[in-house]
């Protein structure tokens, strides 16, 4: 973890990376970073536990919780443990009227932040992994074989 990294600049780039996890097609790993920061920040003290909120998207029908957490002056969404479920209130519904303050930070500059404060190192694909697709039938070219521009048949 890198100490110049401040809070403020944290949050904000844990709101861009939110932001561009609702709308990524793989949000997966935008979603894991998020969530080792926060896990990071609380255990720092330097984000704190709100409370549980009913998720607005719930999982296969039924009706589940969220952890809310504050970082500076945003609140973000995590899953929550066993133990939150025992010591932190349950708030209810989600406030939809309440909004993060709004920040513009490019996601790579974002990724880059929490990166650098969670230390986390882009695994090294192994070039004979990485398998190019080939198709099991051949199909040649005919790119070359014609005439162009088209001459006048001969006629005998």
């Amino acid at each position: 973890m890198s100490d110049d990294v401040s809070v403020h600049k944290l949050a904000q780039a844990l709101f861009s990376i939110n932001k561009h996890a609702k709308t990524a097609p793989e949000p997966k790993h935008l979603y894991q970073i998020k969530k080792k920061a926060i896990h990071q920040l609380l255990k720092e003290k330097k984000a704190r536990k709100i409370g549980l909120h009913f998720s607005d998207h719930p999982k296969l029908s039924s009706q589940h919780s969220t952890l809310l957490v504050k970082v500076d002056h945003y609140f973000f969404h995590i899953p929550p443990t066993k133990e939150d479920f025992k010591t932190l209130e349950h708030l209810g519904s989600l406030d939809q009227t309440y909004r993060n303050p709004h920040t513009k930070m490019p996601l790579s500059q974002a990724k880059k932040l929490v990166y650098q404060y969670i230390g986390w190192k882009p695994e090294k694909k192994n070039p004979s992994q990485t398998r190019r697709y080939q198709s099991n039938y051949y199909t040649p070219s005919s790119l070359g074989k014609m005439e162009w521009p088209p001459t006048k048949s001969k006629r005998f």
